[in-house]
C-alpha cells in the first residue's frame, strides 16, 4: 500500500523531509478497525514530531486525523461493521493515517457525519476532541444548564480554537472572546460565532476593558502559552481556570494562580488512546455526539483548504504552511 513517511528529522525545505513509500497491508487484531483512508488533515503535532524525532530503521508514517471506510475488523470490535464510514484521530504510538490503509482502536472512532464529505470530516476529529475535552471535561462547563460567564480563546482561528468557539457558542450561554491578529482571521472567528475578537499582539486586558467586558472566568490558551501565560494569569477572574494543550510549554510559574484560587488544566487528546484508560470509549461517544451536531447543523467543518491527493509533495506543502503560521481552520488532503 502507498504511504508517506520520514526517516530522519529534516527541515521541511529538504527534498527528503517526507517521502512516498510502499508498505505491507496491515492486519486488524483485537479492537482494531482496518480503515481505507479517504482523507486526512494536517496538524501542528505532525510537524513537531517530524522535526523532533530521529527514527531508526523503519520509516515513520505521520498523520492523526482521518476519514475513511472500514474494510476489516478485529475480533473484539463493537459498534462498527465492514463498510461503515468513520472519522477519528489516531495515536502517536502507532503508524499514522498518511497511508492507504490504517489500523485504529474502534473505541476512539466515530461514525462519519452523513452530511459531510470525507475531506470535510477529516478536518474535525483531533481538534473537536481537544476542544470538547477541555471545555466540558477539564473545565466542566455545563452544557445543559445556564452558566453565564466569559470564555477567552487565545488563538481562535486555528483548528482547536475554531472548534472551541463553535462548541462554546452553540452549546453554552457563555460570552466568547477570541483572539486573532489579522483581519481575515478575526472575521473567521466572528463567522464561527465569537461575540468579541481582540488582538493578542496587543494588551488583551485593555481591549477587554475597553469593550466593557468582565475578566474571563475561563481562558483556553491554544498556542504560544509561554508568551501569554503571565498576562493571562493577571487577566483571569478570581477562582477562574486556565487551560493549555501545548506539550512544550516549558516551566510555567503557577504561583500567581494561588492568590486567585485559580486552577490550571491540561489536555492531551492522545492520553486515553495511548494509555488505554478505563474510559477510553468516551472518545467514541464524543465523536458520535459531534457527528450528530454536525448533521443537525449545530456545528460545521473547519476545512479551509484542500491540498489535493495524499502524497509527499502535498504534505510537505501542508507542513510548510503550518510551520509558517497564519493558517486558519484546517488543511485537508484527499485520496491517493
Amino acid at each position: 500500500m502507498k504511504a508517506v513517511a520520514f526517516t530522519h528529522a529534516r527541515p521541511i525545505t529538504a527534498n527528503d523531509a517526507l517521502q512516498d513509500i510502499e508498505l505491507p497491508m496491515p492486519v486488524p487484531r483485537h479492537h482494531d478497525l482496518l480503515v481505507e483512508i479517504k482523507a486526512v488533515s494536517a496538524n501542528p503535532v505532525d510537524t513537531k514530531i517530524r522535526k523532533g524525532a530521529e527514527p531508526l530503521g523503519e520509516p515513520c508514517v505521520l498523520g492523526f486525523d482521518a476519514a475513511g471506510i472500514v474494510r476489516g475488523i478485529g475480533p473484539e470490535v463493537q459498534n462498527f461493521s465492514v463498510g461503515d464510514e468513520v472519522f477519528y484521530a489516531g495515536v502517536p504510538d502507532r503508524p499514522g493515517t498518511n497511508a492507504e490503509f490504517h489500523l485504529v482502536d474502534d473505541r476512539i472512532v466515530g461514525h462519519k457525519p452523513k452530511t459531510l464529505s470525507f475531506a470535510e470530516a477529516a478536518a474535525l476529529p483531533l481538534t473537536a476532541l481537544t476542544a470538547w475535552e477541555m471545555l466540558f471535561e477539564r473545565f466542566r462547563i455545563p452544557r445543559d444548564q445556564p452558566h453565564g460567564g466569559t470564555l477567552l480563546v487565545v488563538g481562535g482561528a486555528g483548528g482547536v480554537g475554531s472548534m472551541a468557539i463553535q462548541l462554546a457558542c452553540q452549546l453554552t450561554d457563555m460570552t466568547v472572546i477570541a483572539t486573532a491578529s489579522r483581519p481575515e482571521t478575526a472575521e473567521w472567528c466572528r463567522a464561527l460565532g465569537a461575540h468579541h475578537v481582540v488582538n493578542h499582539q496587543y494588551d488583551l486586558g485593555a481591549q477587554i476593558l475597553q469593550a466593557g467586558l468582565k475578566p474571563p472566568g475561563h481562558i483556553f490558551c491554544v498556542r504560544h502559552v509561554r508568551d501569554h501565560f503571565h498576562k493571562l494569569v493577571d487577566l483571569l477572574a478570581p477562582e477562574g481556570a486556565i487551560g493549555i494543550i501545548e506539550s512544550n510549554a516549558g516551566e510555567l510559574n503557577v504561583t500567581p494562580l494561588i492568590r486567585k484560587s485559580a486552577t490550571l488544566h491540561t489536555e492531551y487528546v492522545f492520553t486515553r488512546g495511548v494509555m488505554h484508560t478505563p474510559n477510553v470509549g468516551v472518545q467514541h461517544r464524543t465523536l458520535e455526539a459531534i457527528a450528530h451536531l454536525i448533521d443537525h447543523g449545530t456545528l460545521k467543518s473547519t476545512m479551509t483548504e484542500n491540498y489535493g491527493p495524499i502524497n509527499a509533495t502535498n504534505l510537505i506543502r501542508a507542513h510548510a504552511a503550518l510551520e509558517a503560521g497564519g493558517t486558519k481552520g484546517k488543511i485537508v488532503l484527499e485520496g491517493f
